[in-house]
């Protein structure tokens, strides 16, 4: 083996203009495992839809959404994260930031060994995590954050309104008290915003979610496609 590189470095070449992903896909695996996975990340108000958008952008091939709370559902309470975890939401607590960013580590290796997630095909799309600014430097080690699609709705009734009519519809008990969900709009702004600020605001996109679904998955893909289509190998091989 050559120094400095695998054996294929001694007689492969590669064009000039040779595409930043297909070198990517060339790299062995243990190479690609070192690299920070290529993620978008997708914020939203209680309301605004992102279950609806994650939902479909995850049926795009080359998508794969993530959101925690699959993560904390497909969670196996027998283990020992399960167990740490059941400490916590059998009290009503909030999960501590490092045991979810463990189990997130843990849940995308699952992934990735089931071939759920391919990390040099996939963008991997995070909802709900970091939520804070803490799981945000956490996380900064393993991820590469390409762009940050922010769903909002100006008109704060209509949000109110949405997640009345999801309470009724689900049978959601605790969504249907108005002071309550006005009072979960002011928390995501408290909370939400500082994280926000962790990544460069050139990579940090308002997206308007008013209007069809369909038209809201547009504006995200409007945001998604440009910051990905030269990052990533194609997974319809075309």
């Amino acid at each position: 083996m050559p120094p400095g590189g695998p054996m294929w470095a001694c007689w492969l070449r590669l064009p000039s203009d040779c595409d930043p992903a297909t070198i990517h896909l060339l790299m062995s695996p243990t190479d690609r495992s070192k690299s920070p996975l290529v993620v978008a990340l997708l914020f939203g108000q209680p309301g605004v839809g992102k279950g609806t958008q994650g939902e479909v952008l995850g049926r795009i091939p080359g998508l794969v959404h993530l959101a925690t709370g699959d993560m904390f559902r497909g969670l196996d309470h027998e283990s020992e994260l399960g167990q740490e975890f059941l400490k916590y939401s059998s009290q009503g607590l909030l999960v501590p930031d490092d045991l979810t960013c463990r189990l997130w580590r843990q849940y995308v290796q699952g992934m990735i060994d089931t071939n759920a997630y391919r990390p040099h095909m996939d963008l991997l799309l995070l909802d709900g995590i970091p939520r804070s600014v803490a799981q945000a430097q956490t996380l900064a080690e393993h991820i590469d954050v390409l762009t940050v699609v922010h769903l909002v709705c100006p008109k704060r009734d209509e949000l109110v309104a949405r997640i009345k009519r999801r309470a009724q519809k689900q049978g959601r008990l605790d969504d249907a008290d108005e002071s309550v969900i006005r009072r979960r709009l002011d928390v995501y702004e408290e909370e939400t915003r500082p994280v926000l600020e962790c990544y460069d605001s050139s990579i940090v996109h308002d997206v308007d979610a008013t209007g069809l679904p369909m038209q809201v998955t547009q504006r995200v893909l409007n945001v998604i496609i440009p910051a990905v289509q030269h990052r990533l190998a194609n997974p319809l091989g075309r």
